[in-house]
């Protein structure tokens, strides 16, 4: 997994935790792919990151500018049909969060070669 290069912070997250219903993920992941490729065009996306965890969950966090291109986001069309699909036939549950980032730093171990 690589990291978002976001900018200096505040900036905000939404966090996308949900379980699948289905093993069988090829169309949804197809379409969460496409998704990404919509979101990274628009103004104020600065990234995304995405993690399977134990027992299923499942996390997706993008980083946006404002609350104003996380609204655009949301409104998008595609984005909004893949919403109502997802409740129809993907999703067991999920759970959206919006946070404001204050702080970002880390660390990266140097490699040997």
């Amino acid at each position: 997994m690589s990291y978002s290069e976001t900018p200096e912070p505040p900036y905000l997250a939404v966090i996308f935790g949900f379980r699948l219903r289905t093993t069988d993920t090829a169309e949804y992941l197809a379409t969460a792919d496409r998704l990404m490729e919509i979101a990274r065009q628009l103004d104020g996306f600065y990234g995304e990151e995405a993690a399977r965890v134990e027992g299923g969950l499942c996390l997706t966090v993008s980083y946006w500018r404002d609350e104003d291109a996380i609204r655009v986001w949301r409104e998008n069309l595609e984005h909004t049909a893949a919403r109502q699909r997802g409740k129809r036939e993907w999703y067991e549950s999920f759970r959206v969060r919006v946070a404001r980032v204050e702080r970002d730093y880390g660390f990266q171990a140097a490699t040997s070669e």
